[in-house]
Parts: C-alpha cells; structure tokens; sequence
C-alpha cells in the first residue's frame, strides 16, 4: 500500500513538472553540438595588467586608437563610452549614450565611433551626438546588435545575434542552440540595411582581413567562424574560416601582423556537459530561472586564440579557472600587447606578448 502511494506520488510530481516544462519552457528542442575539447592549459593570461580596475562596469568590447598612440576605448553596462588617455593612463567618461546594452564599437572614417547597442541596433556616436543608423532589416527587428566593423567603403558590417532573444536573455539562445543570427550590412549612402547570412548560431564577433577580400563572422553556439567573400569569382559565397575552436568565439579583432584574435568563451563543465546531452534535460534547466543561471555560471575560464588568415589556430592563451579574469569578450592587438575586454570584470586586461612568448619559449625548453 505504502509502495504504491509513493509511486503514484512519483508519477504526479512527474506530470507535474512535464506540464509546467511544456507550458513555461522558453527555449525548443534543438540539440547542442558537441563542444571540442580544451587544449591542456597555461594559464598564460594571469600574467596580465588590469586597466581602470573599478572604473569600469563590464566593458565587453575594445577599441585601440594607433592614430591616438594606443587611447582606448570601451562601452560599459552603465551607458558609457569610456576613454583612457595613452600618456598619464587616465580613463574619462568621453560618451554618453545611455542603456545598458552597449556591446561592440569600432572607429568610422569620419571621426566617430559606431556602436551595436543590443537593444536599439546600431548607433553612430559622436561630438553631435547619437544617431540611429539601423534597427531593423527587411522589416524584422534587429533584438540583437551585437559587434560591427566598417569597410574601405563605408560599408557597415554587423551582427545581429538573435531573433528570439535579446541581450537580457543571451544565455537563452546559447543554451537553446537554435541557428537564427545574422550577419547584416549597412549601407551609408542609400540608409538601407541588408542580411548577408544568416541562420548563424549566435552570430556575434565580424572582422575585415586588410584587403578586405571576405569578411569574418563568428559563431558563437558552434564553436566556429564562418566567412563570406565579398571579392573575386567567389563574391558572395559563404564557407568556414575556422572550426573546432576550444570554446565559444565571441568578438574577432585583425591584429597587426594580419593575424586575427579571437575572444573565446569557456563552454564546458561537467554539469553543462551532462545536461545538453538531451534536449529534454536543457528544456528543464532552461524552465527554472535559478537554476539556469546556475549552470552559466558554472562556466569558469578565459581564452583567447590567435589565428591565421587562412584560418589556421596559432596559439592559445588562457587562464582556465578565471583567476585573475574570467568571460574574456575581446582581444585587440596593438603595439606588442593585447587588451581583452570582459562582461565578468571592471577592468580592461593588457598582456605584453613579447612575455607570452618567453614564457612559451621557457616552457618548451623544459618539456
């Protein structure tokens, strides 16, 4: 008697919570692709610098200025451009945009700065102030700008990471791994905005080689790269730059040497393994707030990888517990350093590259 009161409990508590997962479940049944595995680590990133530590609320992106001899600059969560002078290294409050979405930023040919608000869409900030260049695309609403970059031409290329979700709710699309982000381009002279690929798994990071010959767009959900050539009999085309990364891509910036470097986010633990093994497992975690912010934040670590134009993975640079900085969102080269941004931080980290390679030096000597 007591057996089968205790099973039929089972089985109410069990209908119970396929109800309340089927009617409140925010995310569909797609299963996630298999994450690589992570190269063994080397913790080379906690040798870094930390730059406006306290003054800086999560600034996701980097900017360098080299016509500025190395300023910076950086959106933070409280709606601020900020930028740090090269020569004392003082940070000021350059820009006021507002809102707490302000992601991507990157320099325009006419002295301002073009910035992907995840809210609004893409912004154009300068010393007259804010303006709206796109927010939507053949009438669908851009939820999600997210990094940009601008071409010899004017041409404003851009990502916009979702369509189901916005900035509030990222982990949302990451965690669902459905493919609806877009690659998209803003054209100055006409205002018009067009997709350029879309179907992206959280389409996120866009950089240009220096000819300029395709244009790259990462993709976050799986673990990828993709490009699209925009010269020569392959015009238009789309085809992978780099695959298999060991975690996320977020943004990509060209580095000086025309090598690229890419921010990567940590992908793995053994809890976040075991539940996107099945799709229902995610639709459960994904239906209890608390729970699935629990499991992001199970994801510890920062890396970062330098690759070719020929889409070639040169090195890897990591501190694989977040130590010192964890969530790395960017890397930007300049000048023998590198400057990662970070949305789990609030401080800008610079790391000398003439050290990594001592050490790499050091620790392939002794191997």
């Amino acid at each position: 008697m007591a057996l089968g009161l205790f099973a039929a409990a089972v089985l109410a508590a069990a209908a119970s919570l396929a109800a309340h997962v089927g009617l409140n479940c925010p995310i569909e049944l797609v299963p996630s692709p298999t994450p690589p595995p992570p190269p063994p680590p080397n913790n080379l990133l906690q040798r870094l610098e930390k730059l406006g530590e306290g003054a800086l609320d999560a600034p996701e992106d980097v900017h360098v200025d080299a016509a500025a001899g190395g300023a910076l600059y950086t959106a933070t969560r409280d709606g601020w451009l900020h930028r740090m002078h090269p020569g004392n290294g003082s940070w000021e409050r350059w820009r006021f945009v507002g809102g707490t979405g302000l992601l991507g930023l990157t320099p325009s040919a006419d002295g301002t700065m073009l910035v992907c608000d995840a809210d609004k869409g893409l912004l154009r900030v300068g010393e007259e102030g804010v303006t709206l260049l796109a927010s939507e695309v053949d009438g669908s609403p851009i939820r999600f700008a997210d990094a940009a970059i601008e071409a010899s031409d004017g041409a404003v290329y851009f990502s916009d990471a979702s369509t189901r979700f916005g900035f509030d709710r990222w982990f949302h699309d990451f965690f669902e791994s459905r493919a609806t982000g877009r690659l998209l381009r803003y054209d100055p002279r006409t205002g018009h905005t067009t997709v350029v690929l879309d179907r992206l798994g959280f389409a996120n990071g866009v950089a240009l080689p220096r000819d300029e010959a395709f244009v790259v767009v990462c993709e976050s959900s799986r673990f990828r790269c993709m490009k699209v050539w925009l010269k020569g009999e392959k015009a238009g085309h789309a085809e992978t730059f780099v695959e298999n990364l060991p975690g996320c891509p977020d943004n990509i910036r060209l580095g000086s040497d025309g090598y690229f470097w890419i921010a990567l986010l940590p992908s793995r633990s053994p809890w976040m393994d075991l539940i996107t093994r099945w799709s229902l497992t995610k639709r459960v975690v994904a239906t209890f707030p608390a729970l699935l912010e629990w499991s992001k934040s199970t994801m510890k670590g920062a890396m970062v990888a330098q690759v070719s134009e020929g889409g070639d993975i040169v090195r890897v640079l990591d501190d694989s517990q977040g130590k010192v900085i964890n969530f790395v969102t960017s890397a930007n080269e300049f000048n023998g350093d590198i400057f990662l941004g970070s949305l789990a931080t609030n401080f800008i980290g610079k790391l000398s590259l003439a050290q990594v390679t001592t050490l790499e030096q050091g620790t392939a000597a002794s191997s």
